[in-house]
């Protein structure tokens, strides 16, 4: 305790001088100590890299040696125009395929015994493409320089490209793919890719028909023919040098010949001269994706660096216009940005933003009024001098290991950026002025013909969106759509009876892949009825009991009967179809874990389904790839009649734990959450998976 009071006498002593002090000292000497203005920035330092040489080897092989010897690593890559532009019409994907294949076997090592021998000694080797080119790349301690060198002729010279190791990679490009195509984000990618290039190879975006249509044969002929030593690139930085170097390139590569494979030919890209937008409808949608841009310059363009300038300035990080201002202004977004991205060709930017429903119209219109800023205001000095302050002051983080360096000068190298480049760069930057960064925006930011592409849900957003600009409707399969289509037609279908047998069937109820509930089904056919009945369990606070009694003639619902048991709150529901009206008692779960009672009394149509029929009905339809069903349901839980689509895809192998089933992929919409269901191709027909848009429940058959 004495201690402690002296320390305490001695903090408030030492305020008490402090005070003292500070009272006593003449205000105007004070405010010389602490100047009220920031220093003016001093000159740049160069950016100072390593000593490189470059040599062109007797194959046509180009060869840069970077030496960094801070650090006792090493990164080689080898580049090829082997991009995915150059797939294959069909065939999309196959690029990417090759580059995974890389690795995955040669004439003396299996995948495991590479990645052993490459991770045994804390390294790595990975292949890659991008749009125009292909890469290899390993890393390792400089000690290890010869195996590294070793490991990756092995890959590039002797892969075997087996064609078991072909079938899983194309497994898992199809999971990839479909993972992909339920997001978004993906879709509008993939749309907008194909509205500003049009025809042009970098619009190409694999399929899962173009990855099926890929043989063993087509990747051994695209490795042969693409991956080869003329007009291909290496860059090798690290803790070496120039004669290690080519001595270990000489080992490895000095009897590997091969002529420079052909460039893209010329394709023209689509000229736009009018603003529009491409409404991608996702029934359910609760976000909408927008993406706003069109085609740019070519990478050696002298006004990219402007343009960089003023693409930061509208939307290159959190303290960018668009993002300031429709996230913390407006509050419709969690992020909305801009970029400028570089191609060996025609490059593009491109405006993002990820909004609620509701406010899709009016996020849009935001975003073109500060696209419209930055390409007629002059950018005020704080604001240039800020991103300009960002990207000069973060381009030497992007530099400091030899993987980087090494990714930086191919990268430089690989679109013809010159050899100053690198060395100039934060300079041309920090050159640019605010009257160059507008008339960089005005060039590359075609306001009279953006492409505009919105995925989201168009039975909300459509009417808005045309106040804007003019709307063209698609599916998320690229099928045209007209505005009726938005409110689908209910027309009876003649069920198939072979597909209405007695059956039983089990299945969990998982979420992110743990089991959190069970779901037992069982049809039972007699001579006078068809009864489903079905029991739900999830998690102990939720349980469901339902029974229908069909008409055996046609399906058609006679009764339902269930019973809703949710934390701990008991709700039934009976009602009776018949006469054209469906009547009785419903009930139905709320979001606050209550139970809505309420009476039904209601008209329905000819060929009206209870909501809760779904899985009996969708396996009866006649299935066909291609095919829409628009049916008739009423929702006792929401007291309506709704029209569900059924749309049906092309069969796929689906894996749940019963087994490997091939089955339909069926779309639902119209639900108050769509889902899909996969149903097998094989009589009599089985709902094997069900998964929620937006929600991460997934029912899967167990047996």
């Amino acid at each position: 305790m004495k201690a402690g009071r002296r320390l305490g006498g001695q903090a408030v002593s030492t305020l008490l001088t402090s005070a003292i002090v500070l009272t006593a000292y003449p205000a105007n000497r004070l405010s010389a100590q602490f100047p009220t203005r920031p220093p003016k920035p001093t000159r740049l330092a160069p950016v100072r890299f390593p000593p490189f040489t470059e040599t062109r080897l007797p194959n046509g092989l180009d060869l840069i040696v970077i030496e960094h010897h801070e650090q006792p690593v090493l990164s080689v890559s080898v580049s090829f125009r082997a991009g995915d532009a150059y797939d294959p019409a069909g065939k999309n994907g196959l690029a990417g395929l090759v580059a995974e294949l890389l690795s995955k076997g040669t004439e003396t090592r299996t995948a495991e015994q590479i990645a052993a021998t490459i991770e045994g000694v804390g390294g790595s080797l990975s292949a890659t493409s991008n749009q125009d080119f292909l890469t290899v790349s390993v890393d390792a301690l400089s000690d290890d320089a010869a195996l590294a060198f070793d490991l990756l002729g092995d890959v590039m010279l002797h892969s075997t490209f087996s064609e078991s190791e072909l079938e899983l990679a194309r497994t898992r490009a199809l999971s990839a793919l479909a993972l992909q195509l339920s997001e978004p984000t993906s879709l509008a990618d993939r749309f907008f890719a194909q509205e500003v290039y049009g025809r042009h190879p970098y619009a190409r975006r694999p399929t899962a028909e173009s990855y099926k249509a890929i043989t063993r044969d087509d990747v051994v002929k695209f490795a042969a023919h693409r991956l080869r030593p003329a007009g291909s690139l290496v860059v090798v930085a690290g803790d070496v040098s120039a004669a290690q170097v080519q001595d270990l390139m000489a080992k490895t590569f000095g009897s590997w010949r091969g002529a420079a494979a052909a460039a893209l030919p010329p394709v023209a890209v689509p000229s736009k001269t009018a603003t529009d937008i491409l409404l991608v409808h996702r029934p359910g949608s609760a976000q909408s994706n927008i993406v706003a841009g069109n085609t740019t310059i070519l990478p050696t363009d002298p006004g990219y660096y402007a343009a960089r300038v003023a693409t930061q300035v509208l939307g290159g990080g959190a303290d960018a216009r668009l993002f300031f201002i429709l996230r913390e202004q407006k509050s419709w977004t969690y992020g909305a940005y801009a970029a400028l991205r570089r191609y060996r060709g025609l490059g593009y930017w491109q405006a993002t933003a990820e909004v609620r429903t509701e406010v899709t119209d009016s996020a849009l219109a935001e975003l073109l009024r500060q696209v419209d800023r930055v390409r007629t205001e002059v950018i005020p000095d704080s604001e240039l001098a800020g991103a300009k302050g960002f990207l000069v002051g973060s381009f030497p983080l992007v530099i400091e290991t030899p993987s980087q360096i090494a990714a930086q000068v191919a990268n430089s190298r690989l679109l013809g950026l010159g050899d100053d480049y690198l060395r100039l760069y934060r300079e041309r930057l920090s050159a640019v002025t605010a009257l160059q960064a507008r008339a960089a925006a005005q060039r590359l930011y075609r306001r009279g013909g953006l492409t505009i592409v919105v995925v989201g849900d168009a039975t909300k957003i459509f009417d808005r969106l045309k106040t804007i600009a003019p709307v063209r409707l698609v599916d998320t399969d690229g099928k045209s759509l007209t505005p009726a289509d938005l409110a689908p037609q209910a027309r009876p279908v003649a069920l198939d009876q072979a597909q209405l047998v007695s059956r039983s069937d089990s299945s969990r109820v998982v979420v992110q892949g743990n089991p959190i509930g069970a779901t037992v089904s069982a049809v039972r056919r007699t001579a006078d009825s068809l009864v489903y009945t079905e029991r739900s369990v999830l998690g102990g606070v939720f349980e469901q009991l339902t029974t229908i009694v069909f008409d055996p003639a046609d399906a058609s619902v006679k009764s339902v009967a269930q019973t809703i048991t949710q934390h701990g709150k008991k709700a039934e529901t009976h009602l009776t179809y018949g006469d054209g009206r469906v009547k009785g008692h419903g009930a139905g779960p709320q979001p606050d874990g209550g139970v809505k009672e309420f009476d039904v009394d209601t008209a329905v149509a000819a060929g009206t389904y209870d909501a809760s029929a779904v899985p009996v009905i969708a396996p009866a339809l006649p299935l066909a790839p291609g095919q829409t069903f628009n049916l008739s349901f009423f929702s006792s839980d929401e007291n309506t009649i709704k029209v569900l689509s059924f749309k049906v895809g092309a069969p796929a192998p689906v894996i749940v734990p019963a087994g490997t089933f091939q089955a339909y992929r069926v779309d639902v919409t119209g639900s108050r959450v769509p889902f899909v269901m996969y149903v097998t191709t094989a009589t009599p027909r089985r709902v094997v998976k069900t998964e929620f848009i937006g929600q991460p429940f997934v029912v899967e058959l167990v047996k």
